[in-house]
């Protein structure tokens, strides 16, 4: 393989079309599809090849499948006229969708043997920072593979991280959109709190904003290995029994204002039952 492999992209959405622009100037060339013509002609315009189908795309070193779910990538990788059918061996099709965990796993075993490399490398960060090349992948890959991806997905992305083998990478894409969305949920019932105690939720927001960004969110603790109980003298030990004695309390208080306005925070009693052990602490009262 060339020193600059050939680039292909495949599915110019909102995602991959400014993920396919920050690869217009790679010294190996791109060739670009998507099922809409007209989502083509910017990139055409500015220097990418324009495939007439996911055929053409296939004689590209490294090609990257931005689609909407898992039947539309394997429909891309092992359709009739997909990438599989005409790739050769030593090709890469990277997923950076995100899909089943076992999807890329699969795809890799299956192709394997002729020598074709399916790995995943699903995105999170948003279109924004991807026109930004801001955006943070994780990878499912051998190590030989990830080596061969890192130049050009860092094109795009200010963060290439080797998750592990296939479906590694969707597995910390799940685990990190878990941890957004399970937030927003949260969100939901602090608005419900806010509101029935006569809080201004545009004001409450305007705190969680500027908050966060001095705290970092959840982000801020995130510093463990693993999820074993910590021992006294771990070097975050001190600190997480701090913020579980601040969660408890603070949690306490809202469960029973909430109890006080009639306004039920499911979430926030499984926060109050969690925190602890979550954290890798005791609970409050068992530290006599």
């Amino acid at each position: 393989m060339s020193e600059h492999p050939k680039l292909g992209y495949i599915g110019l959405g909102n995602q991959g079309a400014p993920m396919a622009k920050r690869l217009l100037d790679w010294p190996g060339g791109l060739v670009v599809y998507d099922v809409r013509a007209e989502a083509m002609t910017p990139l055409a315009e500015a220097g990418a090849s324009a495939a007439a189908s996911v055929a053409e795309v296939a004689g590209a070193d490294i090609i990257s499948v931005t689609v909407l779910n898992d039947a539309q990538v394997r429909e891309v990788i092992t359709g009739a006229n997909g990438l599989a059918a005409h790739a050769r061996a030593g090709t890469i099709i990277a997923i950076h969708s995100t899909i089943s965990d076992t999807t890329a796993e699969e795809l890799a075993r299956e192709l394997r043997p002729r020598g074709i490399h399916v790995i995943d490398a699903p995105v999170s960060g948003g279109a924004g920072a991807a026109s930004k090349g801001q955006l943070a992948t994780m990878v499912g890959a051998g190590d030989d593979v990830f080596a061969r991806v890192k130049e050009p997905f860092s094109c795009w992305a200010s963060l290439v991280v080797h998750a592990g083998p296939p479906g590694a990478g969707t597995r910390m894409k799940l685990a990190r959109n878990m941890l957004t969305f399970t937030i927003y949920a949260a969100v939901g019932e602090a608005w419900k709190l806010a509101e029935a105690s006569g809080v201004n939720l545009q004001d409450l927001g305007n705190v969680v904003r500027h908050t966060d960004k001095l705290t970092s969110g959840a982000g801020s603790i995130m510093f463990r290995d693993n999820t074993k109980d910590l021992e006294p003298g771990h070097f975050l030990y001190d600190g997480f029994v701090h913020a579980r004695d601040l969660g408890e309390k603070d949690l306490g208080l809202a469960l029973a204002l909430g109890e006080a306005l009639s306004v039920d925070l499911p979430l926030a009693r499984l926060a109050l039952e969690r925190l602890a052990p979550g954290l890798g602490v005791p609970h409050t009262q068992k530290d006599a």
